[in-house]
Order: C-alpha cells, then sequence, then structure tokens
C-alpha cells in the first residue's frame, strides 16, 4: 500500500452488555401485635422466676422475636430454639 492510499480503520468490537446487578429484595417488617407482645412477656416472665441469667434472656427474647415476626406461636417458636 501505498502512503496515498486510504486505509480504513477496523471497526470497534462490540462489547458484550454487562450482566444487570442483582436486585436485593427487601424484608417486610412486621411489628409485633399488642397480643404477641402481651405472650412474649408472660413466657419471658416465666424464664425470669426460674432463675435464667440476663444475657440468655436478652438472647432468648431476640430469638423468639425474629420468630413471633414470622407468624410463629410462643409454644412453637420456643420449640425451634430449644430444638437448635
Amino acid at each position: 500500500m501505498s502512503d496515498t492510499e486510504y486505509s480504513p480503520e477496523p471497526e470497534p468490537v462490540a462489547e458484550p452488555e454487562p450482566a444487570p446487578a442483582p436486585v436485593k429484595k427487601q424484608r417486610e417488617r412486621k411489628p409485633m401485635t399488642d397480643a404477641q407482645k402481651k405472650q412474649l412477656k408472660k413466657h419471658m416472665d416465666g424464664h425470669k422466676e426460674a432463675g435464667m441469667s440476663v444475657k440468655e434472656m436478652k438472647s432468648h427474647r431476640m430469638k423468639m422475636m425474629s420468630r413471633m415476626r414470622r407468624g410463629m406461636s410462643v409454644a412453637k417458636a420456643h420449640k425451634d430454639i430449644q430444638g437448635n
């Protein structure tokens, strides 16, 4: 080829589109009903009388609350925790 000839530029290679970022699913936050709160309080009072330590009480209460928000009853939630 001579200097006077036109040499076309190579066509750019098409880059594949990046995959869309996964959409993070938001959890629905359901507050506990007043009835659930009363049931949990009664349940925890029983553990307090039985001599459970403050640290154990807090841990147990948090576990119970998370399960009760998902719709478990006090008895089912307690059984689930004790089974683990």
